[in-house]
């Protein structure tokens, strides 16, 4: 068991444009934060209100994961849950690759993060007694989800993004893409921008960067997650000479609407735990020959079963099945749901849901430490970017917003500690420039990134092989070779390159993971290897002299 180091399967260019800071429109702050989900916005409300903090966005700060989360977040407050009972169903969850330190942190700190939802306003659901609501989800040993509906992570983030728009010390920038991290002898300095169309670079300078800007579903062609989610986070961070760990590890949510109209549409695993069964084009259930946990088994588990089932019998999607609760539960249980559903002349009180596998969280990320510190001075990564062994090989459901708010706080806790170290003063502008001569060519973006997400998901999916993944990598190589020195003038050039570094990563780490464990499942290694097996697999990006 250990940390195996690997070089990227890419050779990078440091920076994607050509710049010079001397000639850049330039702003100043204490706390630059790239990302608007629930872990960006909770990270700026953690930090002290006499620092100057600015949050980027790709898109409107309402477009983001953290809104589409339908199930709730995990916290131990029933009487006979405890937070070693949360701990212990983490680490089953993430079949030995979890960071106990990290966890250990997540399930302490949870409640009291809870407290500061319910003072900002978010309004959980709650019973007769106006006690939180708790359900449970997929291999959680007791009810412990808190949830608003089936709609928790919009509710979350409207009301955070509600409390965050009023602050004075924070400043939020729209349309704002990051494109490079700056750094500066080995710190990080800053973040280099661009608008929309690519046509005005702007440097944003602080001492403390914090990314949050989510996962990398969209290297897939079907996911959940929005367009917005290409890993921009992670690559930047790569490209910087940060490290980044257990990119083999994507998960894929066992029920995606399965609808020639919508195919992205999550059925949040909440539906499971009130009971839902799944079935097969037979209407028979099929979950007792997988695990013994049936449809509460960790989602590895659930979504390979039925991605065997519908290769078994040449089906394009299972069934899942809550006809047993009644029209008015499941319309004030699951409103969203019911109603996106019915949408598409599926009434879940009496029919039975079409659902099939997609792809919807990525464990692996930029690799830090329980305070969220990457091996970067001055740079931070929390959410669904980063990679902090929370949630192993395998995340357990309902764990991810939580993430976010423990670990964001905690960022919050060391701006304040090291508020006279951090706070900007005169003569911080760095020195920084990338002269780089470029290419100038027209290419079609588009029709390669749609490629890209093809060959990702048909051979970098649920289940993989050394073939597959020789393929795959073939592709992204072929690909790759069409863009290298291309000048990167505009929004989507620049996602292609970031999508194309991360997926030869992925791939690269999934071939050297030679066994199958959690979320990554190779049919030629099916087993789990428990003696030497590698811990983690971590690449660390090596930048130019900068």
């Amino acid at each position: 068991m250990q940390e195996y180091m690997i070089e990227g399967y890419l050779k990078t260019d440091r920076y994607l444009v050509n710049f010079n800071t001397e000639d850049l429109p330039s702003e100043f702050f204490d706390v630059v934060i790239i990302g608007s989900g629930i872990a960006g916005v909770y990270t700026a409300l953690s930090c002290p209100r006499n620092t100057r903090v600015l949050i980027i966005t790709k898109e409107s700060i309402e477009i983001n994961n953290s809104v589409l989360a339908q199930g709730g977040i995990a916290v131990s407050l029933d009487q006979n849950d405890s937070t070693d009972l949360h701990f212990k169903d983490t680490l089953y969850a993430g079949a030995g690759l979890c960071d106990d330190t990290a966890v250990k942190a997540l399930v302490t700190e949870a409640a009291e993060n809870i407290a500061n939802l319910c003072l900002y306003g978010v309004n959980f659901d709650r019973d007769s007694h106006r006690r939180l609501s708790l359900t449970r989800e997929g291999a959680h040993s007791i009810n412990r989800i808190i949830h608003t509906g089936d709609a928790t992570g919009k509710e979350v983030c409207d009301t955070l993004v509600s409390a965050v728009s009023c602050l004075d010390n924070v400043v939020i920038k729209e349309q704002t893409f990051a494109i490079d991290i700056l750094t500066e002898k080995g710190e990080c300095k800053g973040v280099l921008t661009t608008n929309e169309e690519g046509t005005e670079l702007v440097a944003y300078y602080a001492p403390v960067v914090v990314c949050a800007s989510g996962g990398y579903g969209r290297l897939y062609s079907k996911t959940t997650n929005p367009e917005v989610a290409t890993g921009d986070g992670a690559s930047m961070a790569y490209r910087a000479g940060a490290e980044l760990m257990d990119l083999e590890f994507v998960q894929f949510h066992p029920t995606v609407l399965c609808h020639p109209e919508n195919q992205s549409f999550l059925i949040s695993e909440a539906v499971r735990g009130e009971g839902a069964v799944l079935r097969n084009h037979k209407g028979e259930r099929f979950m007792e020959q997988y695990h013994p946990l049936k449809e509460l088994a960790p989602r590895d588990v659930v979504s390979r079963a039925i991605f065997q089932e519908m290769q078994k019998n040449n089906i394009s999607h299972v069934f899942l099945d809550i006809t047993h609760k009644d029209k008015e539960f499941l319309e004030n249980r699951f409103p969203t749901i019911y109603s996106k559903c019915l949408s598409y002349g599926i009434d879940m009180s009496k029919d039975y849901i079409p659902v099939a596998p997609s792809q919807h969280y990525s464990m692996g990320g930029i690799k830090t430490d329980e305070w969220a510190n990457t091996n970067i001075l001055g740079f931070y990564a929390v959410g669904e970017a980063a990679c902090n062994g929370i949630h192993g090989a395998n995340r357990l459901a309902s764990n991810s917003l939580l993430e976010g708010l423990v670990f964001g706080r905690r960022i919050g806790k060391i701006v304040k500690e090291n508020l006279d170290s951090i706070k900007i003063r005169e003569g911080f502008k760095p020195k920084i420039k990338n002269d780089r001569k470029y290419i100038e060519k027209e290419i079609d973006c588009r029709s390669l990134i749609k490629r890209l997400q093809s060959v990702m998901n048909n051979n970098v999916g649920i289940i993989r092989t050394k073939e597959s993944l020789n393929e795959a990598m073939e592709t992204v190589m072929e690909i790759s070779s069409l863009v290298e020195g291309v000048n990167a003038s505009n929004v989507q050039m620049i996602e292609l390159k970031n999508m194309l570094i991360l997926s030869a990563q992925v791939i690269k780490a999934a071939l050297t993971r030679k066994e199958s464990r959690g979320a990554h499942y190779r049919s030629d290694y099916p087993d789990t290897d428990d003696i030497n097996w590698l811990r983690n697999i971590v690449f660390r990006g090596e930048p130019n002299n900068d």
